[in-house]
């Protein structure tokens, strides 16, 4: 496939120092851009006496993981690129290289960059220009991702770049998934700096959200490990688009992966997405064979992936392949980008969905962007006992006792401490 040309970084200065283009940890912010991010920053308690103000539930019901009302990364003029050194690609005749980070394998000329935009070829070396680039950073509800089964009730410390690897017609996030490092405002925040903002924030978890993971992939790899340094997790967010070779090196220094499954046909994939199912279907294979905690989330938009064929075989794929305790959200779909012709989901969609994930013995099934339903509470598969009772991001109620039922002693999968 041939690359998508978009632009060029001619500021020599934006050239990384050190051998390969690493960026190393010496590198200093300026400390206004560092307090900026302190006070973006805050701690958890403070955003729950806030309401959840910024970026949380509207007073239409809606809440989606957006980054709308997420705090900027910095404020005033979009920032210069700071490029590292890419991780899987490799070197072809005549200056090019192909990428091997996600199914694409884009092969890029010189100075030109690979489909997701944010990984340019310079003199046949592959780099990253969003290392270290945060474009949104701000404490967020781990319901938010939404993971539901991950430490609930907890805050996730939430980072995003520019860029994607898919081009998504429904997505809620374009303004960043779709646009340049050039396009968008970023702080300059090393791995070592979002890890210590996380503890400072009273966040336990590190979320790598809003626009796809996979292409800031090295940024993720290396923080990852730094938030573990301190005893802090990390999750990401992601559609799954990414190579087998990657993924499993990147496996170890996650705690959990929450993967968007756009629907449930090829064709979808490919009209709606600018990707294509297998692939995904593989990473989330993957992810639960490694042990890590993993959550699906499927957006329902109406009259595209919402027949009852495809749901039905997406439920039966996920009871043969994944098991009947991974945790399934139908969240519902809010016109946006460039499906602003079609109405929001029905809840009797959703419902629909719900009830054919249930009778075929799926055993945790939620629905998303409606917080006023009951079917975002965690019930107990053996008694029905209400264990985690939610009210949009917030938890009102626990009922778990080490993880188990506090009725009949079920053991309930997750992460709950």
């Amino acid at each position: 496939m041939r690359s998508k040309r978009a632009g060029r970084c001619d500021d020599p200065s934006a050239l990384p120092p050190g051998e390969g283009g690493t960026v190393t940890e010496g590198e200093k912010t300026s400390s206004s851009r560092r307090q900026f991010l302190r006070c973006a920053a805050f701690a958890a308690g403070g955003l729950c006496a806030a309401g959840l103000a910024a970026g949380g539930i509207s007073r239409l019901g809606r809440a989606t993981e957006s980054v709308a009302g997420a705090i900027p990364a910095a404020p005033g003029p979009v920032s210069p690129l700071r490029m590292a050194k890419a991780k899987y690609w490799r070197p072809l005749a005549n200056k090019r290289v192909q990428c091997l980070l996600c199914p694409k394998r884009c092969e890029v000329g010189d100075r030109e960059r690979g489909f997701c935009g944010v990984r340019e070829n310079r003199e046949g070396v592959y780099y990253t220009l969003v290392y270290g680039s945060a474009a949104a950073a701000r404490p967020d509800p781990i319901e938010k991702k939404p993971l539901f089964h991950f430490l609930p009730g907890s805050f996730a410390f939430s980072i995003a770049t520019a860029g994607c690897n898919m081009n998504c017609r429904d997505c809620q996030n374009w303004d960043l998934s779709q646009a340049r490092p050039e396009q968008v405002r970023s702080q300059h925040l090393l791995p070592a700096e979002v890890a210590k903002l996380a503890l400072e924030s009273r966040c336990g978890t590190i979320a790598y959200t809003y626009n796809e993971p996979t292409v800031f992939y090295e940024y993720v790899y290396d923080t990852a490990a730094e938030g573990h340094k301190r005893g802090v997790r990390s999750v990401i967010i992601s559609s799954g688009y990414i190579n087998q070779e990657p993924l499993r090196a990147l496996l170890p220094r996650l705690d959990a992966v929450k993967v968007d499954l756009k629907g449930f046909t090829e064709e979808f994939y490919r009209r709606y997405c600018s990707g294509s199912l297998k692939p995904v279907l593989e990473t989330i294979k993957t992810v639960h064979g490694s042990g890590k905690w993993l959550e699906l989330v499927v957006l329902i938009v109406p009259g595209l992936n919402d027949s009852e064929t495809a749901v039905r075989s997406m439920c039966k794929w996920i009871r043969q392949t994944v098991g009947a305790d991974v945790p399934l959200h139908f969240s519902r779909f809010y016109p946006n980008y460039q499906l602003r012709n079609l109405p929001p989901t029905p809840y009797a969609t959703l419902r629909r969905c719900q009830d054919i994930a249930k009778g075929l013995g799926l055993h945790f099934v939620y629905l998303g962007n409606v917080p006023e339903a009951p079917s975002q509470n965690t019930v107990c598969p053996g008694c029905g006992k209400t264990l985690v009772e939610r009210r949009g991001y917030t938890v009102t109620a626990m009922a778990l006792r080490k993880g188990s039922c506090s009725g009949c002693g079920r053991r309930i999968p997750g992460v709950w401490d």
